[in-house]
């Protein structure tokens, strides 16, 4: 199990999609005398499915990918693959959600371990950045292709995107602002598209360079320009290995 110097996970690790391979030996299914129960089996089917589609349309882009490409990925049978999904369009998204909640349990301790808001604001964001670099396989699928899947995904989008806005809720009010929901959503909208647009462009890697930049444009409409730019400062500054993905396995962290 891989996981930077920072105690940013919850008490109970939960992996992140496309951090391990689908066909992780450690995981299969081991026949014997003893009777797996039938939850205990769908469950690891489930997980190892979430891992093989992260990695199939990643590789092979969400119209391109097949049930059975992603039934081989995982090592998990299309009866079994049925039996848990409706369908490609139902895998990607139940793989999706659970992805995005695995990020945003990483985020919310590392806000609430931060004290004041413009610390916690920042320390989250920076978790969002060295994890999604941590696997790019899981960044590409959540934030480039699920633009390929259709109407459910795009209300599946923005409802994840409305679960940002509690970063925000501490945030100082500022002054003679107009709809404080709009500047949220302005903000998220406006990070969200400059990551899609290193993502799509194959810099998955560096997004953790962006903390800087990136925590200047969030910060700035709350603290203005003098400390939004002290803030970036520090957002600059080394503070330690960098987060991965809990349970990020070698071999499955490419795109």
């Amino acid at each position: 199990m891989t996981a930077g110097d920072k105690s940013t996970a919850t008490a109970t690790v939960v992996p992140l999609p496309g951090a391990r391979l689908g066909r992780d030996p450690e995981r299969a299914i081991k026949r014997g005398p003893r009777r797996i129960p039938a939850e205990a089996v769908a469950a690891t089917q489930r997980d190892r499915l979430y891992d093989g589609l992260v990695h199939t349309v990643a590789e092979k882009g969400y119209g391109n990918a097949r049930v059975s490409d992603i039934c081989q990925a995982a090592g998990v049978t299309r009866p079994a693959f049925y039996a848990l999904f409706e369908g490609k369009d139902d895998a990607f998204l139940a793989t999706y959600r659970h992805g995005i909640s695995v990020v945003l349990d990483m985020m919310e301790q590392a806000y609430r371990d931060a004290g004041q808001w413009r610390d916690g604001a920042r320390e989250a964001l920076r978790v969002l950045l060295e994890v999604l670099a941590s696997v790019p396989a899981f960044a590409t699928m959540a934030l480039v292709e699920i633009d390929a899947v259709g109407p459910a995904a795009r209300r599946e989008q923005d409802r994840v995107l409305r679960r940002f806005d509690r970063f925000f809720a501490d945030a100082p009010t500022p002054a003679d602002c107009p709809d404080l929901g709009e500047l949220v959503a302005g903000v998220v909208g406006g990070i969200y598209a400059v990551l899609q647009r290193h993502i799509a462009a194959g810099r998955v890697r560096q997004l953790p360079e962006l903390l800087p930049g990136l925590t200047y444009f969030m910060t700035v409409p709350y603290l203005g320009p003098e400390q939004a730019g002290r803030e970036a400062a520090r957002a600059g500054e080394p503070i330690g290995a960098a987060i991965a993905a809990p349970c990020r396995q070698p071999g499955a962290d490419h795109a």
